[in-house]
């Protein structure tokens, strides 16, 4: 007996806001809500009362995003309350990751029909303190969650260390040799076709609008906040290095810290027939793969190698690539080591991370939602979705087209 095949059937997202900026205002279960009470109303053949499950990705989970966020944001979007629903957290591809679960459940016979992505509310991450280390202590210390290291162990920092990002970044560039003005260009290129992008149209049939209502008014956000379109080789050039002086990797070749949100519906051929829903790619496999963590910006790589392998393809075989652009030396470590170029037009076409930003929740879930257009649009061929991940791992997702 063969394994059903699971399929993308339909995706939306919010708007990706900066830090602080305009959805600073939005709790992250509302964020989440939004996304999917849009793809849902998208779809109105959708039994809801049927959908089995939801499971979305968050890597933070520390504030108004624990209980299951999950759980809280389909409710939120007036989902039927026997839905149920699941958090994930595998970091920068958690919203990958609930893609990957989805599709495996689909796969195994266990259920027909999900709704899966990520959310992520950078602005909102709190401040956390932990406990004291003995009784009566006057002493206490604050965390902040919104990316990176806390609560760190010892013993792991001593064994594994716990380079922060950048860091993690500027150990890739040095050993991999990628020079600043390849990553500013690198940089300026996401930027470019983000702007691209926006400009005919193509990146606002992935959004949903969102209201944001305040005290004093309710405003709807429509358009991605970050990029900067306007910024130049040279602007980003006389940028200085954010890890030490003589370093590469600067705030404008690294992605952002941001908020949204993202959600796909991921069914069977069954469930597709059943409501009504429009195949657009078939999830061909998903692999995930470990990495020192000083070098976690090339876990994309042994995933991808691993996932093509299984599959019995070639990095060749991709006519789409979406890779995250957590920063521009570890993309273009990952392209190099598997065989492509940073100038390749079918690597990460309309912009990436760089330009659009990095909620961190949610960046997996974009990436297959914007893989799945581009198949889309053209109506054939497959591609790869890959990013990397914080302590050290990788995850690649393939995908095909429905013709």
């Amino acid at each position: 007996m063969s394994q059903p095949n699971a399929f993308i059937c339909d995706a939306v997202r919010t708007p990706i806001g900066r830090y602080g900026g305009a959805l600073s205002g939005v709790r992250p279960d509302d964020l989440a809500a939004n996304a999917i009470a849009a793809l849902v109303a998208r779809n109105p053949g959708l039994d809801a009362e049927r959908l089995d499950d939801v499971i979305l990705g968050c890597a933070n989970q520390a504030g108004e995003d624990n209980r299951n966020v999950a759980r809280m944001a389909l409710l939120l979007a007036g989902l039927p309350e026997a839905v149920p629903g699941v958090t994930v957290n595998r970091l920068c591809a958690s919203g990958a990751e609930a893609v990957a679960i989805a599709t495996a459940k689909i796969a195994s016979g266990q259920v027909d029909v999900c709704i899966a992505g990520g959310v992520e509310s950078m602005s909102r991450a709190p401040f956390v303190m932990g406990k004291a280390d003995q009784p009566f202590s006057r002493n206490t210390r604050l965390e902040n969650t919104t990316i990176g290291w806390r609560f760190i162990n010892k013993e792991f920092a001593a064994r594994f260390g716990t380079d922060p990002m950048p860091t993690t970044a500027e150990n890739v560039a040095e050993k991999f040799a990628i020079s600043r003005g390849d990553q500013d260009e690198f940089a300026w290129n996401s930027q470019q076709r983000a702007a691209s992008a926006a400009r005919s149209g193509y990146i606002a049939e992935e959004i949903a609008s969102i209201p944001v209502v305040t005290a004093k008014s309710t405003t709807t956000v429509t358009d991605d906040e970050h990029p900067r379109a306007d910024t130049s080789l040279e602007a980003l050039a006389k940028l200085k290095p954010v890890v030490r002086d003589g370093g590469t990797v600067t705030a404008g070749n690294s992605s952002g810290v941001n908020d949204g949100a993202a959600a796909l519906i991921i069914a069977s051929e069954a469930a597709i027939t059943r409501y009504g829903l429009i195949p657009r790619v078939r999830v061909l496999g998903a692999a995930a793969r470990g990495v020192a963590p000083r070098l976690m910006g090339i876990g994309p790589v042994a995933a991808s190698q691993a996932l093509t392998e299984r599959l019995g393809m070639n990095i060749t075989d991709f006519d789409v690539i979406e890779i995250n652009e957590a920063f521009a030396s570890q993309v273009i470590a990952c392209l190099r080591e598997l065989g492509l170029s940073q100038h390749d037009d079918h690597v990460n076409r309309y912009g990436g991370a760089i330009a659009l930003g990095h909620p961190l929740g949610m960046s997996g879930a974009r990436l297959v939602q914007t893989a799945t257009h581009q198949l889309q649009q053209v109506g054939k061929g497959r591609a790869l979705v890959t990013m990397c991940i914080g302590v050290g791992q990788g995850l690649s997702i393939a995908l095909e087209a429905v013709a």
